[in-house]
């Protein structure tokens, strides 16, 4: 073919320093974008030998090769696929991407790295000046009567493209790396990179050195390939030993046959795995396979909980390995790694468009072919196929979860501490899942059973018709029911929310007195400690109308008063309200006197419901930076409830003007608000202070 010299097929001498700064994110992408041209040549080569087009040879190995040099700066990505003719380069090269070149650069000469390029343009091989001054191309199609072609291209729009010298069918890449880039030569950095982005590409990649020393190994003959190079033959004779047999003769045994062996040139060592568990039958694989490729994927040496193989060809075509990895606690880091691939080529970790934000909190691979990708790979086009992927994955989670729990509730209870951070985020996030899910959240209760929510009001329920029947055999003269206010509950009938409460607790050292005042009474509450707790009840409640979620320590509920006493404490009430005030200088305090049915309890500090989870969204806020709002300005829901049978109450009201009155008062705000929540460091340090001179004034 006689020389040809041309011009690419471009308007504007502005591509390549395009192609060069902004095409890619990340320099060492190369290595993926050249690589996979090669499987993809590789690849329908023999989708052709399978429609009869073409006979590949009896010892056909299909591979790709990578063979790095330091000292020459140069990198050769060699396939042995279809290979190119001078008009394929032609068409597939020197047009970049046939038509748009304009248009292309136009949209992105402004651009700066924001990896957005719509990917119309097949740019995967202009990847390479990207790290080089200088490519070349040595290709020969697998056609019958083909003329190997050479081209050169130094990075600018001309190119020289010759008769070629290659021998065999395939394409031999040849990257003379710019300075700045020398690193991608070394061998290491190479399979670095190589594992980086290949590790289950579906072609087996081999990587060496250039001129490196031959390497041999031994091996049984019957062990030898076609492929194997026999360096040396090597008979070793059979091995024996002197025995003594069962007559305590001695004896010559015979304990290892001759047999020949071969010296041969050490075989080479795909540098991935082309058959990846993702893409296998669920029914083929083990559970020791899923731990192995869960530590090899993702390092991590803790087994993971469990996981969820996907695999779907229908309407899209979707495999993948989603783990539930183990959380020790809830300071432990529970960000997840979502690797996305696209045909076993790694595309980006937690791309946000596939993979429903709740879930990459988990570990996994997700494998879609049917991806639109832009030119880079690594971000995705605004298509509503997307979303419908994300939709899917949400639902065979939810369906994995939904059936442990109805078919291995002890597995499910078992995992439940691990995974309920996932389960709860995903119910703040996708109300679908949240609706899903909804009857299989579990709630662990005082006495660490797990209950689901539906367990949890058929238990209230079954508590409220014992209650009601309680009240049915009390006297008729005591039957009348009234509200908090003293008034008949049926003139407040309209306003009494119809919601059942489900008590729960988020500390059961500070909540301890109110837990064991419950107990006291055969009521039960869930333990609700993590952080993402607040947000999601609320969530739970904005959904559901027939229950609402309160503190233990929100109120003091009717079971823990002594309704056997008639006594009217208007006057008690009146009295240490005022005493209270003026003792504690808080004229905004709401005070309550009962009689509660355990004597011992003095006093009982409570937080309306509304009003704490607006104290622990302003605590979110002030740590998220935002500030500006002071989270004790719902101090005035507070409620000091006083128990009119305590002894020391007793003693406040009928000695209210002792001198040590207000110290009492103090003490007792102070005891019950530790059984609230911690206290400050200048009220402790008093409350420690007053302690001793409460004991100095028994020791007089």
């Amino acid at each position: 073919m006689a020389e040809k010299h041309g011009n690419l097929s471009i308007n504007s001498d502005n591509l390549f320093p395009i192609i060069k700064k902004w095409l890619y994110s990340d320099h060492d992408i190369f290595y993926r974008e050249l690589i996979s041209n090669g499987s993809d040549a590789i690849t329908k080569l023999k989708k052709l030998e399978m429609m009869g087009e073409c006979t590949l040879p009896s010892d056909y190995q299909p591979k790709i090769e990578i063979v790095v040099s330091s000292e020459d700066k140069t990198i050769k990505v060699i396939d042995n696929g279809l290979g190119m003719t001078a008009d394929e380069v032609e068409e597939y090269i020197n047009q970049i991407a046939f038509s748009g070149a304009t248009d292309f650069i136009e949209k992105y000469k402004d651009k700066a790295n924001d990896d957005q390029i719509i990917g119309h343009f097949g740019l995967g091989f202009y990847s390479a000046f990207m790290v080089a001054d200088r490519v070349t191309i040595d290709s020969l199609s697998y056609r019958e009567g083909a003329a190997p072609v050479h081209w050169s291209c130094d990075g600018g729009t001309e190119f020289d493209m010759t008769d070629g010298t290659k021998e065999t069918p395939g394409t031999e890449i040849t990257l003379y790396l710019n300075e700045d880039s020398v690193e991608f030569a070394n061998e290491y950095r190479a399979r670095e990179v190589i594992e980086k982005y290949c590790s289950f590409m579906p072609i087996p990649i081999f990587l060496r050195k250039a001129n490196a020393e031959t390497e041999y190994e031994t091996i049984d003959a019957a062990d030898k390939l076609d492929t194997d190079t026999v360096v040396e033959t090597i008979h070793e004779e059979a091995k024996t030993e002197e025995k003594e047999n069962e007559n305590g003769e001695k004896e010559v045994v015979e304990i290892s046959p001759a047999k020949d062996k071969l010296k041969i040139v050490k075989r080479p060592v795909p540098l991935n795995d082309t058959n990846p568990l993702w893409a296998k039958n669920p029914n083929e694989c083990t559970d020791e396979e899923y731990k192995a490729f869960y530590r090899k994927v993702f390092l991590d040496y803790k087994e993971p909980l469990f996981w969820i193989h996907l695999n779907m060809d229908y309407p899209f075509n979707l495999k993948g390995i989603l783990y539930f990895p183990k959380i020790n606690t809830e300071y432990d880091s529970i960000e997840g790694t979502i690797k996305l691939y696209n045909n076993q080529v790694f595309i980006a970790d937690n791309i946000k468009e596939v993979i429903p934000e709740f879930l990459m909190l988990l570990k996994g691979v997700i494998d879609c072919p049917d991806l639109p990708l832009n030119v880079s790979r690594s971000a995705l086009q605004n298509d509503g196929f997307v979303k419908k992927i994300s939709e899917y994955i949400t639902k065979k989670v939810a369906d994995k979860l939904i059936g442990m729990c109805k078919t291995d509730k002890e597995s499910y209870e078992k995992y439940w501490d691990d995974i309920s951070p996932f389960i709860k985020f995903g119910c703040l996030k996708d109300t679908k899942f949240c609706d899903k899910m909804n009857d299989y959240i579990l709630f662990k209760n005082l006495d660490d059973k797990y209950l689901t929510l539906p367990e949890l009001l058929v238990k209230e329920e079954e508590k409220t018709e014992g209650d009601a029947s309680d009240a049915d055999s009390k006297p008729a003269e005591d039957a009348e029911v009234v509200d908090a206010d003293g008034k008949p509950a049926e003139d407040n009938a309209e306003e009494k929310d119809e919601r059942k409460v489900i008590y729960y607790v988020t500390d059961r050292l500070q909540q301890g007195q109110y837990i064991k005042m419950f107990k006291e009474q055969n009521m039960d509450a869930v333990i609700l400690d993590h952080n993402i707790d607040t947000s999601f009840i609320s969530q739970l409640e904005q959904r559901n109308e027939h229950y609402k979620f309160m503190r233990i320590d929100a109120d003091v509920t009717d079971s823990l008063k002594d309704e056997s006493s008639a006594d009217d404490l208007k006057e008690e009430t009146d009295t240490l309200t005022e005493v209270f005030k003026k003792a504690l200088n808080n004229d905004k305090l709401t005070v309550k006197v009962e009689k509660l049915k355990n004597p011992d309890i003095a006093s009982v500090i409570t937080l309306s419901e509304e009003g704490r989870r607006m104290q622990d969204m302003m605590k979110m806020y002030a740590m998220g930076g935002m500030g500006g709002m002071d989270p004790n300005m719902f101090a005035a829901d507070q409620t000091l409830t006083l128990n009119a049978g305590n002894e020391l109450v007793k003693y406040i009201f009928e000695y209210k003007d002792s001198e040590h009155v207000p110290m009492f008062c103090e003490q007792l705000y102070d005891l019950a608000m530790l059984s609230n929540q911690p206290l400050s460091v200048d009220a402790m340090t008093k409350f420690v202070e007053r302690s001793n001179r409460i004991m100095m004034l028994l020791a007089k």
